[in-house]
């Protein structure tokens, strides 16, 4: 039932100036987007959502009906945020001293397994009633005019069309594996896996359909300002956020519960049951999360490289320019790739962050004693994450109005920052549910590695222990995002000499940019380095397991903030492609801008979470297999060598994608060019190009080379542990690690560097960027050029390498019984 009734109005030369004017006015005018204020009805006692006036010059107004109104009425009410953020850390403490009894020992009440799931449950649905709550505020503000509205559907058919192609084929391979896995492993594996590609699929798919909503409402508010643009956008992005962990968090915990239930009472059966079928969720969340990675990101920079070459290089003419055939198509990559794309790949991440744990502390008797709180205690991180981003949600959207282009980056990184801090303190008390000892059996590794468990393989105190593994990789996410911020980000000097490298040419730029890329991996590679250390040192590989969800503790927030990036840029297509005033164009461009930098961050999160969760998952592959209690020798020359095959595998995997973005790019090129050459009137703006034979291309494109990539990814660890054992599989599955960790990083922050580069030298701010000429320049062509090479790295080739090493572990560890 409809909450809101807004009217928007096209004031002639004949009316009176009574519309409110929402940006400048003559071109305002001839674009039709005035608002007549008494066009917006009010109901009575409706209550604002959004008090102040709101995106595209609206004040939403949206009548109580419901529950969930009033619950949203309430909840963003800037007063009450405040209040519940104080409420929260009060609880927090007040929760830590009441689990002390009078001997100073944490006191533990027993609860059952069903109350434990629970919890877990509640949390994501609370996190879904959140993200129902948010759709309800985007798909109430204004779409804009009727050209906007023309723009926005064709970008909704083209991402909509393409993930049914996707989803359709996807759906054979899933239900091919899950029998081969409900006979070869056990049918709970099977409805494991299915369970697990579903969700992803699917959350993956619905957080696109509202970021294609989202865009256009977001292009009509940055005609009102930046504010309302952002909170539009944030809104947006936080559906995403919350959809993913909100679905990640209930299926998991539905599964584990169905477990229990089935397993009954033999803690063995339990143990067997957690290694074995929980694998089988991440397995199938990671499998969709590759397909869904590779697809989109070769769809998305076949249709950018094709439309900057020739566009931007051959043509000249600007970015988003609608007589561009390839704009729609590139318009629709950046909803496959970097939203249902990243969505996937992060759900995937948190999926088996969470098995790793839970399978881990199956095998721990102590964890298993202690009860189901201590044995779900890995979800409650989870579920405290949510409660969380929830609450720091509203920092972009109510406590911090932004005024001009530097408050957008500003507040991102604020509400970043709050949400790892609070999540710190959320987390504390929940350790307390964990025994004071723990002790993970023969054949931990921590019985291999005295030195570095300080010679005990029984882990004493270790509420404080895990705390110290989650806090480790809340923080240690942070510093590698914002390293990874400091190396492609043009406010700083790496980008500004790549930037100062166009003038000699391409070649130079080129030069510069791989050099800022194999520099920028030595931070983060030593942060993972110090997390491993330390979370290992306190809590055994369950500690790295910590880490690992600790650092995805704020996925909701990090992935609002992702999804923020692509949806800013396709509201700059729009305006650019309906030809909107050339302000509202500069306040897409600052608001993408800011979502450049941010999705910078996320991508080194990213990476640290994939890293640590191939290792976690690495762990629990080498402890079922009883690899570490036979030894494994790495000079041994089959080991050895297939350490080296394991390194290798990245570098084929990207040479795969990289030569699979060149092959749709160069279809997408020759189409291009072939209409410009057929139809002159195209490039004069008399003849409207053919957009959907350019989304026709990528979309087919995309389907037909993502399969080399995905086969070689799940062939190799199969043909490897069934032909040669599950020693030479350890070897590969760590060179994989090794090498891909670095070429990941590498990979995103050189095209990163390369793209920030480009847009240095066009925005033209300080006097540096003028004296390289600004658009049209020898020194922007050379930029383009760098641009366009470093699109594949940063967005299909380095992102897809989390899934490689994830995924080949997660693989491993559900077929590990079929291994000599």
């Amino acid at each position: 039932r409809a909450c809101v009734k807004i009217s928007v109005v096209k004031r002639t030369q004949s009316q009176p100036r009574m519309a409110k004017r929402i940006g400048s006015r003559d071109p305002l005018d001839q674009a039709g987007l005035l608002v007549d204020a008494d066009s917006v009805e009010h109901h009575g006692d409706s209550k604002p959502f959004l008090s102040e006036p709101g995106n595209g010059g609206f004040t939403t107004n949206v009548q109580p009906r419901n529950f969930l109104d009033k619950l949203g009425t309430m909840l963003t009410t800037p007063t009450n945020v405040r209040l519940g953020c104080i409420g929260f850390c009060v609880v927090s403490v007040l929760q830590i001293l009441t689990m002390y009894g009078s001997e100073g020992e944490p006191e533990k009440a027993d609860i059952s397994s069903g109350t434990a799931a629970g919890i877990s449950v509640v949390c994501g649905g609370i996190a879904l009633l959140y993200a129902l709550h948010l759709t309800k505020l985007v798909l109430s503000c204004p779409v804009g005019n009727a050209k906007m509205q023309e723009i926005a559907a064709a970008i909704q058919e083209g991402s909509r069309a393409f993930l049914i192609r996707e989803y359709t084929w996807l759906s054979v391979f899933v239900g091919c594996v899950a029998v081969v896995m409900a006979m070869a492993v056990s049918p709970l594996t099977g409805l494991s896996f299915v369970l697990g590609a579903a969700i992803s699929g699917g959350s993956g798919y619905l957080g696109m359909s509202i970021a294609v909503r989202g865009n256009v409402r977001t292009c009509a508010a940055a005609v009102n300002g930046l504010d309302p643009a952002l909170r539009v956008a944030f809104n947006t992005g936080s559906v995403m956020g919350m959809l993913v962990v909100g679905t990640g968090l209930m299926g998991l915990s539905l599964l584990f519960l169905l477990l229990q239930s089935l397993e009954a009472g033999d803690s063995d059966k339990l143990e067997e049951a957690a290694l074995r079928d929980l694998a089988g969720f991440g397995f199938g969340a990671s499998s969709i999360a590759l397909f869904a990675r590779v697809g989109g990101g070769i769809y998305t920079k076949a249709a950018d490289v094709g439309a900057d070459l020739v566009g931007k290089v051959e043509a000249g003419i600007p970015e988003d320019d609608p007589r561009n055939p390839a704009t729609i198509a590139d318009n629709v990559g950046d909803n496959v790739g970097d939203v249902a794309g990243m969505g996937a790949d992060l759900f995937g991440s948190f999926g088996e962050a969470t098995c790793a744990a839970l399978v881990i502390a199956a095998q721990s008797k102590d964890l298993v004693d202690a009860g189901w709180d201590s044995l779900m205690f890995p979800m409650y991180i989870s579920g405290a994450g949510i409660i969380v981003c929830m609450a720091t949600s509203f920092v972009a959207t109510d406590l911090q109005p932004v005024t001009c282009e530097a408050d957008v980056e500003r507040v991102l990184k604020v509400q970043l920052g709050l949400s790892t801090a609070l999540m710190t303190i959320a987390v504390y008390p929940l350790t307390f549910y964990l025994p004071s000892q723990v002790y993970f059996g023969e054949g931990s590794f921590a019985e291999h590695c005295p030195a570095l468990a300080n010679d005990s393989q029984c882990i004493s105190n270790a509420p404080f222990a895990a705390f110290c593994c989650i806090a480790a990789g809340l923080w240690g996410g942070c510093i590698i995002g914002f390293v990874t911020e400091y190396f492609t980000s043009h406010s700083y000097q790496p980008v500004r000499e790549v930037a100062r490298s166009t003038e000699t040419g391409a070649a130079t730029n080129i030069i510069y940019g791989l050099a800022l890329g194999y520099k920028s991996t030595i931070v983060p590679v030593g942060v993972l380095s110090f997390i491993v250390y330390v979370s290992f040192s306190y809590m055994d590989m369950y500690g790295v397991a910590l880490a690992a969800l600790g650092m995805l503790g704020t996925l909701a927030t990090c992935l609002s903030i992702d999804v923020y990036g692509p949806v800013c840029d396709n509201a700059g297509g729009i305006a650019e492609m309906a030809e909107l005033p050339e302000e509202v164009r500069e306040k897409t461009d600052a608001l993408d801008a800011a979502g450049n930098t941010t999705a910078a961050i996320g991508k080194g999160f990213a990476i640290g979470s994939a890293a640590l969760v191939s290792l976690a998952l690495s762990s629990a592959f080498v402890k079922r297999t009883k690899v570490l209690t036979d030894g494994v020798n790495m000079l041994d020359p089959v080991t050895f060598a297939f350490l080296l095959i394991g390194s290798m595998l990245p570098y084929w995997f990207s040479a795969l994608t990289m030569k699979s973005v060149g092959t749709a790019a160069l279809a997408m090129v020759e189409e291009v060019r072939r209409q410009f050459r057929e139809n002159a009137g195209i490039l004069e703006g008399t003849v409207k190009p053919d957009y959907k034979r350019c989304v026709q291309i990528s979309t087919s494109a995309s389907l037909n080379e993502m399969i080399a990539p995905g086969a070689l990814v799940l062939l190799a660890p199969v043909i490897t542990g069934t032909l040669f054992g599950t020693k030479t599989l350890a070897g590969l599955l760590a060179g994989s690690l090794v090498s891909g960790v670095q070429i990941a990083i590498s990979a995103s922050n050189t095209g990163g560097a390369w793209d920030n580069a480009k847009k240095y030298i066009e925005a033209g701010r300080t006097t540096e960027a003028q004296a390289l000429g600004g658009k049209g320049s020898d020194a922007h062509t050379a930029a383009v050029i760098g641009d366009t090479v470093g699109d594949p790295l940063k967005d299909t080739s380095g992102p897809s390498l989390n899934i490689l090493i994830k995924l080949m572990a997660v693989e491993s560890l559900v077929f590990a019984s079929f291994f000599k």
